[in-house]
């Protein structure tokens, strides 16, 4: 992910989140993290999401990446009209 499309995320977090749901999210979000960074995957772990990854795609449950990023950005897009709009109201 680029970092404009985090700092866009960043920035509709802070607006959206309470100090404690910040806490919250960040904390998980540390602990998969350091999860991840630890657990290697096997031969047959991988075989398996390669398998499942394909069949995904077979099935048409995918999106490409350029069609998850606009939705993003359209999103945070009417978020910020939603935040400015309620500013000046």
């Amino acid at each position: 992910m680029s970092e404009a499309t985090l700092k866009s995320l960043l920035e509709y977090l802070y607006g959206t989140l309470s100090p404690s749901n910040m806490r919250w999210v960040g904390m998980h979000l540390i602990e998969q993290a350091d999860a991840e960074e630890l657990k290697p995957y096997s031969i047959e772990e991988l075989h398996e999401m390669i398998e499942r990854g394909e069949k995904q795609i077979a099935d048409g449950l995918c999106q490409d990446s350029e069609d998850v990023f606009r939705e993003l950005e359209e999103e945070l897009a009417m978020e910020e009209q939603r935040m400015e709009y309620a500013e000046a109201v």
